[in-house]
């Protein structure tokens, strides 16, 4: 598989590039989004990744990420030490400060007292890094580790009452250091902190823009695919059909989509699905309707895994079928991001520990035999969103809410029948509907409805009734990593519910999820 440092060189070299090792912290992938943000390129890779492949690279700068470990433990992640003598400005976050600091001269120890969370910061003298900050400024610690007998080789920039070196600066070298993580959104000044130390103490220009990206894919994807044929399977999701719109605008009517009707999907999905890409893309688009055949498969199975496995191995078989139909394919794409190459250890320049496998990456093109093509590997969701737009893709596609890969079939708990799926369609279409008319629809991350395998008593008219219950989940999150539960306004709530028990027939009674992830998630099942 083409790493995504390969596909770096491969796509005329970007002018400007920042690279962040990665030494396991759970906020690594924020760092890199902040970066972008300031219209800089910038990847997350291994962090012992060779002093002479950086070099290839050449980024104009390195940061070094938080992590769990400690310097001083036997078996704690490393660099090689030359990276510090290559001139290049490095910005050592929390554990990278540590790393920093104890191959540059000082000494990192357990501290007497911890910092976890919030914490006032103040500047101690004027820097390039500290340009725009105020004197003192709340930033988020979390340590037990301190730096110690650093004075000879760097110069305090930061302290806090418990932390005399909060921010640092090597008195030689180009290497800067923080206690705090300016890349949670937490720290009040970090988003100035992080472009100071891109634009002002690296020197980059911030030319990077999605649409440069777009014209490189499509030279690359053209380049490699030449006559032949790529396949590239459609969901209906903004991912699939990012890759389709970016496929089709490099090679035309080489694409084949296959669109697989599985009988899960939300109300008036496989009819968008063909209206967008048969009459607005004019692709060759291969409907394969496979209802009954997933619902057979699902009779009578309640396990959520057991579920998800029969979807899954369904979904292979009906695709490769299809696609075996499709002459002189080569090639296969996929709605591969960024984050899921990362979580599957995956990552650029080598592996990582993998925290899931996803389904995006791996499986299905080895038992087709076919070339795999990501033309979305090196973006985050808000970026693919943004090349969606650029892509001219409606604004209802590119803003859809995410939808799990099994569908339905996560969210209607229990057996899967047609009529138990036909409540939870029209119920889902309610609460997007409202919310669309509410104007809420785009101030919320994620929002669907469940039906739960639960039977209440109510009553109609003049007659008892004993129908199922739907639960309604709306999220806030910026990475959802984790989430909070949207408190929707009291008429609004009224209104989903007034209308799902008088127009879902088989429904009596409506809740709402005020569950946060952790420690519940954000799907039921």
């Amino acid at each position: 598989m083409t790493s995504a440092a390969d596909s770096h060189d491969s796509n005329s070299t970007q002018e400007e590039l920042i690279l962040v090792l990665d030494f396991g912290g759970q906020t690594a992938q924020l760092i890199a989004r902040r970066i972008r943000d300031q219209h800089v390129f910038c990847q997350l890779v291994r962090h012992d990744l060779p002093v002479s492949r950086i070099r290839e690279l050449n980024p104009k700068g390195l940061i070094l990420s938080g992590g769990p470990a400690s310097v001083y433990e036997p078996n704690a992640p490393k660099v090689d030490p030359a990276l510090f003598d290559l001139g290049i400005p490095v910005l050592g976050i929390c554990y990278g400060l540590h790393l920093a600091s104890q191959h540059l001269g000082g000494k990192v120890s357990p501290g007497s007292k911890r910092e976890f969370g919030r914490t006032e910061c103040r500047v101690l003298r004027s820097d390039t890094l500290m340009a725009g900050l105020p004197e003192l400024s709340t930033v988020w610690m979390s340590h037990g580790d301190h730096v110690e007998d650093v004075d000879a080789h760097f110069l305090p920039l930061m302290d806090t009452s418990s932390c005399a070196y909060a921010a640092v600066k090597h008195r030689q070298k180009p290497v800067y250091g923080l206690q705090f993580h300016p890349e949670v959104t937490h720290t009040e000044y970090g988003g100035q902190l992080l472009s100071n130390f891109v634009k002002g103490v690296c020197g980059c220009r911030g030319t990077w823009k999605i649409s440069s990206l777009i014209d490189r894919e499509v030279l690359a994807i053209r380049a490699r695919v030449g006559n032949k044929r790529v396949i590239c399977g459609l969901s209906g999701g903004v991912d699939s059909s990012v890759v389709a719109a970016i496929l089709y605008k490099a090679i035309g009517d080489q694409l084949s989509c296959i669109f697989v009707d599985n009988g899960l999907l939300r109300k008036g999905e496989a009819d968008k699905v063909r209206d967008r890409f048969q009459n607005h893309f004019k692709t060759d688009l291969h409907v394969v309707d496979a209802k009954d055949r997933f619902l057979t498969e699902l009779a009578g199975v309640t396990d959520p895994q057991e579920k998800r496995k029969i979807i899954g191995r369904v979904f292979i078989e009906v695709f490769r079928k299809e696609a075996e139909s499709i002459p002189d394919a080569h090639f296969l794409a996929q709605g591969t991001l960024y984050p899921d190459v990362i979580e599957s250890g995956a990552d650029i320049d080598g592996p990582a520990a993998t925290i899931k496998a996803h389904h995006n990456v791996g499986g299905l093109p080895e038992q087709l035999g076919f070339e795999l093509i990501e033309p979305l590997r090196d973006l985050f969701k808000d970026e693919v969103r943004r090349m969606g737009l650029e892509l001219g893709l409606t604004d209802e596609l590119v803003w859809r809410h995410p939808f799990p890969g099994p569908g339905l079939g996560v969210r209607c708990l229990g057996e899967l029948t047609a009529p138990r799926l036909a409540k939870l369609r029209e119920a889902d279409a309610i609460v997007m509907e409202e919310l669309r008319l509410a104007s809420l629809y785009r101030q919320i991350q994620q929002a669907f409805a469940v039906l739960l395998p639960v039977q209440s008593v109510g009553v109609m008219g003049d007659g008892r009734t004993y129908e199922e219950v739907i639960a309604v989940r709306a999220v806030s999150t910026d990475d959802f990593m984790t989430a909070d539960w949207y408190p929707l306004p009291y008429d609004v709530l009224q209104r989903i519910s007034t209308r799902i028990i008088n127009e879902v027939r088989g429904v009596n009674r409506v809740v709402y999820d005020i569950s946060s992830k952790p420690p519940s998630t954000i799907e039921w099942e």
